[in-house]
């Protein structure tokens, strides 16, 4: 393990904070991630009747999003 944390380490230094704090905030951060992407929004009939509505809209046109949507990314 010791690449782990001379991995740790190094990243730490970048941001000049000790392991510790590196360590907390980067798992505070990953915590608040799955916290958020497990997040369960409940709508009422009416207030879902609302949002599927608004989604079924047509967008208005937006150049730069469209520009996102059709760049392959780098992973790819």
């Amino acid at each position: 393990m010791p690449d782990q944390r001379d991995l740790i380490d190094y990243a730490a230094s970048i941001l000049g904070k000790t392991r510790s704090d590196f360590m907390l905030e980067t798992a505070c951060q990953a915590a608040q991630n799955v916290i958020l992407d497990r997040t369960v929004f409940q709508l009422n009939e009416q207030a879902f009747e609302q949002f599927n509505r608004l989604l079924e809209q047509p967008t208005a046109d937006n150049p730069g999003l469209d520009k996102l949507l059709n760049t392959k990314a780098v992973w790819e």
